[in-house]
């Protein structure tokens, strides 16, 4: 299975946010959104990735003057993307090698989806329970 088939469940709509708006304008974004991270855009291109963990970096050290800043001086960059030809175990194998919760989706260099490692987990969890219902059909019926 691809993250295209991923993207074709869940669908293909990205909220993100333009590099320079500013880190209060991404907190809220998150929040309204109950999100917990969006793409970076610059460009029309993926340039990072802003999740609540920059939120917390950037508050730590900076204190509150840091929710001015714009979103490019504390995103987490460059951004780790994902084909959608990528395999789901691929994609959940960089995850968790880089310890990282979501991936933009890149083609042709534009952003065409996103995928969480929930959305992953998920897929991976039905999968095994599609695959242990046909054996218990099918020794059922043998």
């Amino acid at each position: 299975m691809t993250i295209a088939a991923i993207l074709d469940g869940k669908g293909r709509d990205v909220v993100s946010i333009d590099a320079d708006q500013s880190v209060t304008q991404a907190a809220s974004l998150l929040a309204e959104r109950r999100i917990g991270a969006v793409p970076v855009m610059r460009d029309g291109t993926v340039a990072g990735i802003f999740s609540e963990r920059d939120v917390i970096y950037c508050l730590a050290n900076d204190g509150a003057a840091a929710l001015d800043r714009p979103v490019s001086d504390v995103m987490t960059a460059p951004a780790i993307t994902v084909g959608p030809g990528e395999s789901v175990l691929a994609a959940l194998a960089l995850m968790t090698q880089r310890r990282i919760r979501h991936l933009p989706v890149v083609e042709g260099g534009r952003c065409i989806g996103l995928v969480s490692i929930g959305d992953l987990v998920k897929y991976r969890i039905d999968r095994i329970e599609a695959e242990a219902e046909a054996m218990r059909s099918y020794i059922q019926t043998a």
